[in-house]
Order: structure tokens, then sequence, then C-alpha cells
């Protein structure tokens, strides 16, 4: 991701004195996901349900986060995959905040293109105007994307993976880092707002969650994607993965309404709970 020098240095800095007041836990990393989270909200059983579709593929499954930022969430990954690797090209990003790129980080495509091909790419952003879906393709059998539909994805048409030959498999839906920070900024940091419950509960109920995570496969691996990722949500909800497996930014979707299986007001009549895996 790109951005210019001297926007990042000011926002550091803003995000510095943001850190100084001694914030609520976890409350910096929605309100500034660039520095302190990223730009989609998910939970462990997100972070198990990659691990588990990499893992049908091999038995020492090769992963690749691109676009990963400052790895935030490759990094979770890794507590499982730890030989899972990232690319981002803008190895700025680390110098204006003074932080060691990880190795496992790469920042040059070409490095990326000599260690693959890849069991399984994690597409979490694209910058608007950029597409590298095609080379995505190219290197891998298998594409988990987050989509928001507010235009996270930047690219006309969607980020869609059937032409280049792959299959939709599965999606669900969880709130964005934009949903979340809302519901923060209404709750803690919007005194007229605090005082009005009514209007809060109006805000509320117009919450939607616009963010959605797509599983594409090159045809002659779904059927055992499938049928992983079918088991693996027996056994999430059999042995309660999302109680005994939580990250602790976790209590913050909570708090802000956004629960594991909730279905929002205004999505009721459509039947779509957070975090409800669909299957294509």
């Amino acid at each position: 991701m790109s951005f210019r020098i001297e926007d990042l240095q000011s926002a550091y800095h803003t995000y510095n004195e943001f850190i100084a007041h001694k914030p609520e836990n976890h409350h910096e990393r929605f309100i500034f996901p660039f520095f302190a989270g990223s730009y989609f909200s998910y939970r462990m059983v997100d972070v198990l349900r990659v691990v588990a579709i990499t893992n049908s593929i091999s038995s020492n499954p090769k992963y690749v986060d691109v676009g990963c930022g400052y790895g935030d969430f490759l990094c979770r990954i890794r507590q499982f995959l730890p030989n899972a690797i990232g690319i981002e090209q803008d190895g700025s990003i680390f110098y204006i905040i003074h932080r060691p790129k990880p190795t496992y980080i790469y920042s040059s495509y070409e490095e990326w293109y000599c260690l693959g091909p890849f069991d399984l790419s994690f597409v979490g952003w694209m910058q608007p105007g950029m597409d590298f879906r095609k080379s995505v393709s190219r290197f891998t059998k298998c594409v988990v994307t987050t989509f928001d539909s507010g235009g996270q994805c930047g690219v006309i048409g969607g980020c869609e993976y059937e032409e280049f030959g792959f299959q939709k498999l599965a999606w669900w839906r969880t709130p964005s880092w934009i949903d979340v920070n809302c519901e923060l900024m209404n709750r803690f940091y919007t005194h007229s707002l605090k005082t009005d419950k009514n209007k809060m509960d109006l805000l509320a109920g117009l919450r939607t969650a616009h963010n959605f995570w797509y599983v594409y496969t090159k045809p002659e691996i779904s059927d055992q994607v499938r049928d992983c990722l079918r088991g693996w949500l027996i056994k999430e909800k059999e042995e309660g993965i999302y109680l005994k497996h939580r990250f602790g930014f976790e209590s913050v979707l909570d708090e802000c309404g956004f629960r594991y299986m909730e279905t929002l007001k205004s999505l009721f009549s459509k039947g779509n709970q957070l975090w409800q895996v669909e299957f294509d």
C-alpha cells in the first residue's frame, strides 16, 4: 500500500497522541488500523478456518499473505503455519514507524515469485487502482480474500477470481474496521450520542457489517477443500471453539454489537448471521 511519507508521519504522530491518553483496551486497533490492526476485522475463528483450509490442500502447505502491511493477520496465521510468508511492496512503512521488517515479509515481487507456487494465497487488501489477481492466480491453488462492499477492493467489477479459473466455494460476513470504528466513536468518543440512548439504538439498528470473506479454489481441489471446511464448521460448533479460542480484542467486537453468529437487525430479513458460512 502506497502513501505519501508526510501523510504517514502525520498520521503516526496522531496515533501516538491517542495512545498517550491511555484509551480503553484495543480501541486503537479499530481507530488506527494501519498502525495497530488491519483493514478488516477478524476473530480467532477466522484464523482457524483459513488454517484448516490451508492444511487440507497439503501436508506441508505453502501460504502467502499478499499485501500484508505490517503483518497483523499474518502473525496470527504463523502461530499455526510457522512457514507462512507475506509480501508488502511498500517497505517504507516499517521505516516510518521505526519497526524492523520481519524476515518473513518480502518487499520484492521477484522474491515472492521465486518462493512459489503456493497452496493458499490470502488477499486481505488491494489498494484502489491496483489489481494483482492475475498474478496471484498464476501461483496458487486456493485464494481466500476479504471484500469490503463499500469499495475496499478497489477493483472495477469486484474481487472475484472466476475469470482466472477458480471456483467460489464459500463465503461469510464479518464487520469491517469501519463498522467497528463507527460504533466505537458513537459509544465512547461522541459526547452527544453517549447521552442519547434512543439515537444510539437507532444507529445500532442500521449496522450492516459489510466485509465478506470469499474462498476460491482451482477445480481439482474444490471437493477436498469444501469437505474440509464443512467438517471444520461442525467441529467449530460442537467444540465451542469460539468460546475456547479468542483474541483479547474480540471483546471490542462483542461490546460493539458484532458478536459471533449474531444476526443484525438490518439483515434479519436476509437471514445472514455474522461468521455464518454459506456454500455456493
